[in-house]
C-alpha cells in the first residue's frame, strides 16, 4: 500500500471511530435529525434532503426528507467524491459534470439527480464524518443566502450529535458516581457501626462525676459525635445514590407535601415564620419531591442572620407550561459565583452550619430525573430563593 493509501486508511479509521461514538448507525432514526433534513429542503426549495454518514465502505442515509433512506456502497456515493473537498460543493446539473455524470444516482440506476449540493459534517476534532445533502431531479441553483443557511445547518447537525453524546456521557458518569457512592456508603456502614458501639460502651464505663475521668468523658463524647456525623453523611450518600432512577410517577399535591414537611421539621422550625402560598398538583414521584421540599425548607431554616429567627416563604407560579416552586429565606444569601458550586456533592458554603453538603446535589438529581430545572437567585427581601421547575 502506497503512502496515499496508508493516509486514506488512517482517515477512514478516524472517521469510522468518530461515527461509532455517536451511535447513529445502531439506533433508530432520530426525529431531530429528520427535522433538520426537512428544514434543509425548505431552505434550498428542493424536494429531497439527507444526512449521510460515510464509513470505510458504505454511505448511510441516517435521516432523509422526500424519500426513504438506504445504505449504498461508498464507491456509489456522490458525496464520497467530494467528502474531503474542504468546502461545500454546489452542482447545478450533475449529469453535465464529469465527476458524477456516470454515477448510478445520476444515470437512473439508483436515482436521477440533477441539482446537487453537499455540505460537510465536521466534528470538533476536525474529522469529516459525512454530509448534509440537498438535491433535485431538475437543474437549479442556490442563492448566497441559501448557501449560507445550509452551511449553518450542517454545523447544527454536528451540534445535535455532540449534544446527544455529551448527555449520554454525563448520564453514564452520574450512574457510575451513584454506584460508587452507594458502594462506599455500604462498605463504611458496618465498621462505623462497630466503632460507635465500642465508643458508647466505653462511655458507659466512664464516671462523668469522677474528676479523673473528665477528660476521657469529653474525648469519648466528642468521638461519638463525630461518628454520628459520619453516619449522617453515609446516610446522605446512600440517598444521593438511590434518587433519580426509577420514578414512581403519579399526581403529587405539593401543598399537602409541604404540610407534611413542616410537621416533620417542627423542631428546626420552632421559632420560624413560614408563609405558604398555593402550591400546585404536579406529576412526579411523591417521595422524591418531598425530599426536595424538605431539603430546601431545612436549608432556609438553617441559614439565618445572627440573632434573627428564620423567615421562610414558599410559593409557586405558572410559567409557559411548567410550574416554578420557590422557597425564599431572609438569611445571609449566597454569592452569585457560588450558586452553581453548591449543587456539587459535598460542596458547602458555611462550615459553621451543620450539614453534609449533599442535600442540594440530591435535589438536583431528583429534579433532573423529573425533566425539570433547579437553581438559586437572590430573594426579594434579602437572603436566598431556591427554585425548581417541573414540566406538566
Amino acid at each position: 500500500m502506497g503512502g496515499h493509501g496508508v493516509e486514506n486508511a488512517v482517515q477512514d479509521a478516524r472517521r469510522v471511530a468518530e461515527i461509532g461514538k455517536y451511535r447513529v448507525l445502531v439506533d433508530p432514526p432520530r426525529k431531530d435529525l429528520i427535522a433538520l433534513t426537512e428544514i434543509a429542503a425548505q431552505i434550498a426549495r428542493v424536494p429531497m434532503a439527507t444526512i449521510n454518514l460515510i464509513t470505510d465502505d458504505a454511505q448511510h442515509q441516517v435521516a432523509t426528507h422526500g424519500f426513504d433512506g438506504a445504505i449504498c456502497r461508498r464507491e456509489d456515493s456522490m458525496c464520497n467524491v467530494v467528502l474531503d473537498a474542504g468546502a461545500p460543493v454546489v452542482v447545478p446539473d450533475a449529469s453535465q459534470d464529469p465527476r458524477w455524470r456516470d454515477n448510478p444516482f445520476v444515470t437512473g440506476e439508483i436515482g436521477s439527480v440533477r441539482f446537487y449540493a453537499t455540505h460537510q459534517l465536521t466534528t470538533p476534532e476536525g474529522v469529516v464524518i459525512g454530509t448534509l445533502c440537498v438535491f433535485d431531479e431538475q437543474p437549479r441553483s442556490l442563492s448566497d443566502e441559501q448557501e449560507h443557511a445550509l452551511v449553518g445547518l450542517a454545523d447544527r447537525v454536528v451540534d445535535l450529535l455532540e449534544l446527544e453524546l455529551r448527555t449520554r456521557e454525563l448520564e453514564r458518569s452520574n450512574e457510575q458516581l451513584a454506584a460508587f457512592a452507594g458502594q462506599v456508603s455500604h462498605d463504611l456502614r458496618n465498621p462505623l457501626t462497630a466503632v460507635t458501639l465500642s465508643l458508647t460502651m466505653l462511655g458507659d464505663d466512664i464516671d462523668p462525676d469522677d474528676p479523673e475521668d473528665a477528660d476521657k468523658s469529653f474525648l469519648v463524647h466528642r468521638a461519638i459525635g463525630g461518628a454520628r456525623r459520619m453516619q449522617t453523611l453515609i446516610d446522605d450518600l446512600l440517598k444521593f445514590a438511590r434518587v433519580g432512577g426509577e420514578l414512581q410517577r403519579g399526581a403529587v399535591d405539593l401543598g399537602g407535601v409541604l404540610d407534611d414537611v413542616v410537621e416533620d421539621l417542627a423542631v428546626p422550625l420552632a421559632k420560624a415564620t413560614v408563609i405558604t402560598g398555593d402550591l400546585p398538583t404536579v406529576t412526579g414521584d411523591a417521595v422524591q419531591l418531598r425530599a426536595v421540599l424538605q431539603n430546601l425548607v431545612a436549608n432556609a431554616a438553617k441559614f439565618v442572620r445572627p440573632g434573627e429567627p428564620p423567615h421562610i416563604e414558599v410559593d409557586a407560579v405558572r410559567l409557559d407550561g411548567r410550574w416554578r416552586v420557590e422557597v425564599a429565606d431572609r438569611g445571609p444569601g449566597i454569592p452569585e459565583e457560588e450558586r452553581e458550586r453548591v449543587f456539587q456533592p459535598l460542596a458547602r458554603i458555611d462550615e459553621e452550619v451543620d450539614g453534609s453538603g449533599i442535600g442540594l446535589s440530591t435535589c438536583r438529581r431528583i429534579i433532573d430525573a423529573h425533566g425539570g430545572r433547579i437553581g438559586l437567585v437572590d430573594a426579594a427581601y434579602g437572603g436566598t430563593c431556591a427554585w425548581f421547575e417541573l414540566p406538566d
